[in-house]
């Protein structure tokens, strides 16, 4: 069994480690003890079902648990009943840690942390866990979905350690908690800052609250971070005039910033003394495997930049060969300590090994310039051909969204569909035809009342094409 760095947080003692929403204060030395108390009561290389908030408890129980040598799986609060019991049928977990006022079927008898109860649960162990095994992420799609990504001990240190240096983390930093704990970005804050002793300020409060401004007042916040949707949400609050005196960078992942709006946030963040950083990752390379440097995030708007130390790019053509002319388009290859083992998809797949042998080829298609930074234009698979001509469906959403309109879009084969959250679905529908030349006959704007979305802000495109968004008649 492997290590990760969370073995050595003893050495911060006295340091901050976590401010609360109520303003409660813990050092590294009290969230250990909380971390060791919890972690006494479980068998090692046993299976936990975490059902985690931003808050104190569920970081305790995190490191916790990875102390012990345990193999969580992060679950947002937010899931329903139906897909945690499908989880827990496939994954039999030997114990749940989850809040008190959860509604989660659980046993009664727990062990308690604050207003969380560890409990054992039934199943007897009839499967394997590799060595190597470490934790475990639910993928993009909905926390219901069976197939979970296995990170490893070696996954964790080395990616946590290469965003310290590129980031250039200090112990007297303080991010504040934008992201759920389970999606892999704002794991990996956490993460990041616990391994350079800095501290967190944790909430569950969204960005639209007024609470979540005092709390990054008054905890004095250095960063935090977010996916396109939070940018977006910024702009409409115009975040250049708040009064933010504390902050030093802010960061953003997850998804494609439209390079006009990051253009904008790399000026705002420019004026006010502060560096914006974008960056680039899937859960499937743990966290992070680009970033765009400060020094030439304003030349190269819309980049995800350069490969994080210790990682390469390639790009790979249809016929699978390597492109290295500069503008040329093909899939993006990654290599890295940081690309996971693989995924699992019931108890069973937790024996298995490293499959993937440090090579990850991200489905997402992109171009590097003469400099080498990297473009990414869509996903491999966000295709359709429109009476012959190849749509790409990242570009027609970027391009409504130039127009302020939030929209996503889907569809088949010559019947491209977009939903839009507008009051004008005919100018849209113009806008498109004379802005991408589709004839109008191979492509329908639907009017929405709102974006499905997960907790983290990506657009739930199964919910588009399984029929079950809000739409307006």
């Amino acid at each position: 069994m492997g290590e990760v760095f969370f073995h050595s947080l003893d050495r911060f003692g006295g340091r901050m480690a976590l401010i609360t929403e109520s303003g409660d204060t813990f050092t590294y030395s009290e969230l250990l003890s909380g971390a060791n108390n919890l972690s006494s009561a479980i068998e090692s290389r046993s299976v936990i079902f975490q059902v985690c908030r931003n808050d104190a408890e569920s970081i305790a129980a995190y490191v916790g648990f990875l102390r012990r040598g345990a193999v969580p799986l992060l679950i947002n609060d937010s899931i329903n009943d139906e897909a945690y019991l499908n989880l827990k049928d496939l994954y039999h977990p030997s114990y749940v840690f989850l809040p008190d006022d959860s509604s989660l079927e659980v046993d009664s008898s727990a062990h308690g942390l604050g207003g969380y109860r560890l409990v054992k649960t039934e199943f007897e162990r009839d499967y394997d866990i590799n060595p190597e095994l470490a934790l475990l992420l639910t993928t993009s799609g909905s926390t219901g979905s069976p197939k979970l990504v296995r990170q490893s001990y070696r996954n964790i240190s080395s990616n946590t350690s290469s965003i310290v240096e590129y980031l250039n983390i200090l112990s007297g930093d303080r991010a504040i908690t934008t992201l759920p704990m389970s999606y892999t970005f704002g794991l990996s804050i956490i993460n990041t800052h616990l391994y350079a002793g800095a501290a967190l300020i944790l909430t569950n409060r969204t960005l639209m609250e007024r609470e979540f401004w005092n709390s990054l007042r008054s905890g004095k916040a250095t960063t935090f971070g977010g996916v396109p949707y939070t940018y977006e949400m910024l702009k409409k609050l115009r975040f250049w005039r708040m009064e933010t005196p504390s902050l030093r960078y802010l960061t953003q992942a997850g998804g494609k910033l439209v390079p006009e709006m990051c253009a904008e946030f790399i000026d705002i963040c420019r004026d006010r003394g502060m560096r914006f950083i974008v960056m680039y990752g899937q859960t499937e390379a743990t966290a992070r495997m680009s970033y765009l440097p400060w020094e030439s995030a304003r030349s190269k708007p819309g980049s995800i930049g350069v490969a994080i130390p210790g990682g390469e790019f390639s790009l790979k053509g249809d016929d699978g060969s390597i492109i290295d002319e500069p503008g040329v388009t093909g899939e993006l290859i990654y290599k890295g300590d940081n690309v996971t083992l693989g995924y699992a998809e019931n108890r069973f797949d937790l024996a298995r090994g490293d499959e993937r042998g440090g090579t990850l080829e991200t489905g997402d298609m992109a171009y590097s310039d003469e400099d080498g930074f990297y473009y990414v234009v869509g996903r491999k698979r966000r295709f359709l051909k429109v009476f012959g001509n190849r749509v790409n469906l990242d570009d027609i959403e970027r391009l409504l969204k130039k127009t302020g309109a939030d929209c996503a879009c889907g569809g088949v084969d010559d019947a491209l569909k977009i939903y839009a959250v507008s009051d004008d679905i005919a100018a849209l529908k113009r806008y498109v035809a004379r802005r991408t030349g589709i004839s109008p006959a191979g492509f329908s704007v639907v009017k929405a009342n709102e974006i499905p979305r997960s907790s983290s802000g990506k657009v739930l495109y199964s919910e588009l094409e399984g029929g079950r968004i809000n739409v307006s008649v």
